[in-house]
């Protein structure tokens, strides 16, 4: 399959190019019109596929309901919005409940499936703070310890890509040391971390930072707390749910101006909610929340936010046209920056030869006119 476009992101920037596809890779970037093309695609935008690292869900099913067809129907129509990689995220629970969790996404991988690659588990909770916990239930919070952890992992048959706890709780961070020797991104979030906590929790291998400006320490010129400490270590990743509900469009370019290009992530936090009638009232780890008309969820109890059902090629639009953030940083937030943060950017986050086929064709009011996971059109 050889597909074209005069604007394909290659290299950081808009060319007249064609990709050929074969055997789920893109074989060669060619020269616009060098060859025969299946499909023509004018002046739309060609992009790589979307990582979303952060996502509890969609169309009523939870990464903690551990139903094999409701995480398949989410894999098979998330790359309607151009998602062709994916992180289920789980959220604070049981043992019981979170171990059939991992268990389900563990054996849904082994046994197939279509649309979106899962490219692992984000485990967010239940080793979280207190004050700070945002929709988690308090009940399941507790302290991490590798023993637990490793029982986890052993469920998701090796999966957990990516932790968010609060990295303050380990006092002696033997925990994130050992996460971070064992490949597992530590994220620090819902938590109560101070600037100094945080610095000593990178400095031991903590790599991320969970929903920046959500559900953590804010910054303050005499106390710069969790969120100083992600726009001052700039070569720490980042996630950033780009609703505009979360964040402003104003602090989204803060963040973005602060952080550069290479370590800000787009994630959705979007909940099983999405894709359902606005008003709908569902249990979200033990929680009743609600869809909002803006598209954001909320506690029924206290009103307090508790996710969203974002899009991702609406948050590359908050992005671009109201946070007024430059292309490159918005679309790296959701391909390569992502990619390189679970360290699969040697085949994904690009359209260069060797890469895995995901692809993104938009439409200039950044609908998705189509998907390509490796290759297949998928939308």
């Amino acid at each position: 399959m050889i597909i074209q476009s005069k604007r394909v992101w290659v290299l950081g920037h808009f060319m007249e190019a064609q990709l050929e596809v074969e055997n789920g890779k893109i074989q060669k970037v060619l020269g616009y019109n060098e060859k025969a093309v299946d499909v023509d695609y004018g002046d739309k935008r060609i992009v790589p596929g979307f990582i979303d690292i952060h996502t509890h869900g969609a169309y009523g099913f939870d990464t903690n309901d551990a139903e094999p067809q409701g995480l398949r129907n989410w894999m098979k129509h998330i790359p309607e919005e151009g998602v062709t990689g994916i992180c289920p995220t789980t959220i604070t629970q049981s043992e019981e409940v979170l171990t059939k969790a991992l268990k389900n996404v563990a054996n849904v991988v082994e046994e197939g499936y279509e649309g979106a690659e899962i490219l692992g588990i984000h485990f967010e909770g239940p080793y979280l703070d207190m004050v700070y916990k945002g929709a988690q239930p308090e009940q399941y919070i507790c302290k991490g310890t590798i023993e637990q952890f490793e029982r986890y992992q052993k469920a998701a048959n090796g999966l957990i890509k990516v932790i968010t706890m609060a990295t303050e709780t380990d006092e002696d961070l033997s925990f994130v040391r050992y996460l971070a020797d064992h490949d597992v991104v530590v994220s620090m979030g819902h938590s109560a971390a101070t600037f100094d906590q945080a610095s000593m929790a990178i400095a031991n291998g903590a790599r991320s930072m969970t929903h920046i400006f959500n559900g953590m320490t804010a910054f303050n010129h005499r106390n710069p707390g969790l969120v100083g400490a992600a726009m001052r270590f700039r070569d720490t990743f980042g996630e950033v749910i780009c609703d505009g509900n979360h964040s402003t469009p104003d602090a989204l370019n803060n963040l973005f101006m602060a952080k550069g290009r290479d370590y800000t992530v787009m994630v959705t936090d979007a909940l099983m909610v999405k894709g359902l009638p606005v008003g709908t009232k569902v249990l979200f780890g033990g929680n009743e929340i609600e869809l909002y008309p803006d598209g954001s969820a909320h506690l029924t109890s206290t009103k307090g936010l508790a996710g969203s059902t974002l899009k991702v090629n609406e948050g590359l639009k908050v992005l671009v046209e109201k946070a007024l953030v430059p292309w490159d940083y918005a679309i790296n937030a959701c391909t390569i920056n992502p990619a390189r943060l679970l360290k699969v950017d040697d085949r994904k986050g690009k359209l260069v030869a060797g890469y895995d086929a995901d692809i993104v064709v938009l439409n200039d009011d950044y609908s998705v006119a189509q998907t390509y996971c490796k290759g297949k059109a998928c939308l």
